[in-house]
Parts: C-alpha cells; sequence; structure tokens
C-alpha cells in the first residue's frame, strides 16, 4: 500500500517540518532511556511544547509531562497520549542513529510515538483551528511499569481534566501508514503468576524417599492446559503460557522445589476472574496429589483495554473522511498484547487505535526501528482529530 497522497494543507505543512522531526526522532532513538528515567527526553518534549507556547507540567508520574493549550471559549477539552520509554534490550540495528546506551533501545516506537505527538502539537499550536481545550500527556513507564496508572495515582485527570482521552501504537506488519480501530475490548490483561511446587529433595537413585517437585511440575504444565480449553466458553479468550520452569541442577540429586512463571490474558473481567481461579485451584490439587505443596504468587498486571463506542466511532469518522477508506486497515482484530493507557480509559472514554508500521521487525526485537514514513500520517491524524473534536 502507497500512504496516502491526497492534497492536504495540514499533510503540506507537517511536509515541512518533516526533516527535523525525524532528526528529533532519532536523536531520542539514540539515547533511550527506561521507565521513570525519561529526564532527557522529558527534557525535550517540555522545551519543545513551552517554545511553541503551550502551558507545561512536568513531575507528574516522575517524569511525565501534560501540555496545555487552549483556544476560544469553548468549553471541551480533548487529551492526547504518548509514551516516553525504551526497553532493556540490547539493539542490533545497525543504524547509524543506534542507540548509545547499552542494554536498552527503543524496541516498541515509542520514540516515534513520542515524536508524531509533537509534530501534532507544533501544527496545532502555530496553525491549528480549534475552540476548546487541547492536553498533550506524555507518559513515562509505559513497558510494565504501569506509568499510567501512577499519573492518575498522583491526580493526572483531577489536575488536567479531559472530556476524551485517544491513544496511538505502530503495528508492525500492516501496512504503513494504515490505520486500525477497534470497538470495544481491544487489548489483552496482563497477569503474572509465580508458582513454586515445594517437595522434598534427595538422590535420584532413591526417589521413594524424597517429594519430587519435578514430577509434580510436569503434571502441572500439562493440567494448565485444560484451563483454556475445558473451562473458558469456545467463544471467550484466554491465554495460559508457561514461560519457564525452574528446578535443580544436576542429574542425581532431587530438588526440594521447581519454580513456574506464567503470562495469564484475557479480554473480559469475568475470564480473568475464572483463570485466576482455576490456576490456583488446579497447581493446588495437581501438587497435593504427588504429596507436594503449592505456593502462588498472583500477580494482577495491567487490565483489559476497553474502547469506548462512541470515542472510536468518532476517530473511524475522521479517518475516512480525511484519509479515505483505503487508509483503513479492515478487518483489525483484537490483539493479546496489554498496554497501559487501559487505566485512562478506565477513568475517561476514549479510544486507542494502530497505525501500521509496514513490513518492520516486531515489536520487542533487538533489529525493529520506527518506519519515519509514518509520522507524518500520524501527526496529520491526530491534528485532524483535535479540530474535528473541537470544531
Amino acid at each position: 500500500m502507497s500512504l496516502p497522497t491526497q492534497p492536504d494543507p495540514v499533510r503540506a505543512r507537517i511536509q515541512e517540518y518533516l526533516p527535523e522531526m525525524v532528526s528529533l526522532r532519532r536523536d531520542i532513538h539514540t539515547h533511550p532511556e527506561l521507565g521513570y528515567h525519561e529526564h532527557r527526553t522529558s527534557d525535550l518534549v517540555a522545551e519543545r511544547l513551552e517554545r511553541w507556547g503551550f502551558e507545561v507540567d512536568r513531575g507528574l508520574g516522575g517524569t511525565g509531562v501534560v501540555g496545555t493549550l487552549k483556544r476560544g471559549s469553548g468549553s471541551a477539552v480533548i487529551g492526547l497520549r504518548a509514551d516516553m520509554d525504551a526497553l532493556p534490550i540490547e539493539e542490533a540495528t545497525g543504524l547509524p542513529y543506534a542507540s548509545r546506551n547499552p542494554g536498552v533501545m527503543h524496541a516498541c516506537g515509542h520514540d516515534g510515538h513520542t515524536t508524531t505527538l509533537l509534530t501534532a502539537a507544533r501544527y496545532l499550536a502555530e496553525h491549528g483551528e480549534f475552540d476548546g481545550t487541547l492536553r498533550v500527556i506524555f507518559q513515562p513507564a509505559e513497558e510494565s511499569l504501569a506509568g499510567a496508572l501512577k499519573m492518575l495515582e498522583e491526580g493526572l485527570f483531577e489536575r488536567f481534566p479531559c472530556d476524551a482521552i485517544f491513544g496511538l501504537h505502530n503495528m508492525p506488519g500492516v501496512p504503513a501508514g494504515k490505520l486500525c480501530f477497534v470497538e470495544g475490548p481491544t487489548m489483552a490483561s496482563s497477569d503474572t503468576a509465580i508458582i513454586r511446587v515445594q517437595g522434598r529433595g534427595g538422590h535420584g537413585a532413591v526417589p521413594q524417599l524424597s517429594v519430587d517437585p519435578v514430577v509434580a511440575a510436569a503434571s502441572l504444565v500439562m493440567a494448565l492446559q485444560s484451563v483454556v480449553s475445558r473451562n473458558v466458553a469456545p467463544l471467550e479468550t484466554g491465554v495460559v503460557t508457561i514461560g519457564s520452569i525452574q528446578g535443580g541442577s544436576v542429574s542425581n540429586v532431587i530438588p526440594d522445589s521447581v519454580e513456574l512463571k506464567l503470562t495469564i490474558r484475557a479480554f473480559s473481567n469475568q475470564v480473568r476472574d475464572l483463570l485466576e481461579r482455576r490456576i490456583i485451584e488446579i497447581s493446588k490439587a495437581q501438587a497435593q496429589s504427588f504429596g507436594a505443596e503449592a505456593l502462588i504468587d498472583y500477580q494482577r498486571g495491567y487490565p483489559v483495554l476497553v474502547n469506548h463506542a462512541g470515542e472510536t466511532q468518532l476517530a473511524r469518522e475522521v479517518a475516512l473522511e480525511h484519509f479515505g477508506e483505503d487508509a483503513i486497515e479492515a478487518g483489525f482484530e483484537p490483539i493479546t498484547a496489554s498496554e497501559d493507557f487501559a487505566y485512562m480509559l478506565e477513568k475517561v472514554p476514549g479510544c486507542y487505535l494502530f497505525l501500521g508500521n509496514g513490513d518492520s521487525a516486531s515489536l520487542h526485537n533487538p533489529g525493529y526501528n520506527f518506519n519515519d514514513e509514518i509520522l507524518p500520517v500520524g501527526a496529520a491524524y491526530w491534528v485532524k482529530l483535535v479540530e474535528r473534536y473541537l470544531g
């Protein structure tokens, strides 16, 4: 698919910004920062927003930045959010602007999300036609550290009220520049279970004198496969993945314990609760049947991300009106990855959408890179959405 080419004064103006904004994106990529440590990135974001005339507030969630721009007398308030943090991954792209911070890289495109929103913010400050209030929210620590929740706990929407909130994520494998929308449950909840199967160790030559946690854990791995296949309704979605199993170190010693680590995903709170209950029940019963004990640390993570109907319809209408039907990815389905923007959508109605990154490496991959060609598409979309919402 070719990127949208229809004449448009917004995109023409953004195209003029592009060399500077691409340079900015690559600068952020070169200097990635982990969650709650985005000091350089936060400084850069705040300086640009202040230069363009935004009222800037800092420190929410540690390194978060909120920019506010008011026009006219309208009472409506729209919020746009971008994430700023990088991942603990060693970059392997070989790019001239690759990470200079060993073991840290922008492997999820948050450098691109930040720059896309900054580009839109610049246009709206210099040329935007709207009547109301725009808030641009630059969030720290999306990657498993719940920066959105921290910002909320520190009063994000009490201090900076929004009538609606929108977010965007790039999507490798979807044609570059295509916009993707899902109404309702869009991204899964993400929970973690750490199960320690406690037995009684001993010599491998006399297993009858021990309680073997390896055998009990092996049986548990298989038993847990029945949770989704036999407890979750066929038309519902549940994921139970055992990603790690650790126990023992030599062949002739039965260890005292074995540890399993699970990731658990669902698209509804009912299924989420069911998965937790059955995993705990099966783990305890299975271990007991071998004379062992299951000690379970069940950790609730990000909730289900649910896009609100009205805001999702509006977001799609803006894409249709200004980019055309060909620019929307038909049949895009919910994904079982998770996202802490879900916390914001629990407080304020809104929509989380996706923008095709083209044929790139997958997210969280050492070879991933944000596609700079989609930056003007995302920025122009944000402009059109703001002007429509605050029209």
